[in-house]
């Protein structure tokens, strides 16, 4: 069992920057691929960042790269996110999920842990 807490959300204009924390709890966090999704209001949830075991494999989607950046920190046992540039399309709630497997997926089906979720609102 995995429980994952998520923070960091909040309003910012256009341009600004936020960092997401996702604090996890529970069977090994760093046997645990990590990954970041969102879901905007009236859209299905899509993957956004997702960061291997060893934290050197990372994976993004292409609306955010360059942008946004996922890291680990396993003597946490944190996730976070890294999102600068922001944009009003990146207005959503941020879901951070927990993968079993050593090397993460951009499908949902993989995780199967999720977190409950934090809003981020971009402001034009």
């Amino acid at each position: 069992q995995v429980q994952l807490v998520e923070s960091g959300g909040g309003l910012v204009q256009a341009g600004g920057s936020l960092r997401l924390s996702c604090a996890a709890s529970g069977r090994a966090f760093s046997m645990s691929s990590m990954g970041w999704f969102r879901q905007a209001p009236g859209k299905e949830r899509e993957f956004v960042a997702a960061i291997g075991w060893g934290a050197s494999s990372t994976y993004y989607a292409d609306s955010v790269k360059g942008r946004f950046t996922i890291s680990r920190d396993n003597a946490k046992n944190t996730v976070y996110l890294r999102m600068n540039s922001l944009k009003p399309e990146d207005t959503a709630v941020y879901y951070c999920a927990a993968d079993p497997r050593r090397l993460p997926g951009r499908a949902d089906y993989f995780y199967n842990y999720w977190g409950q979720g934090t809003q981020v609102t971009v402001s034009s």
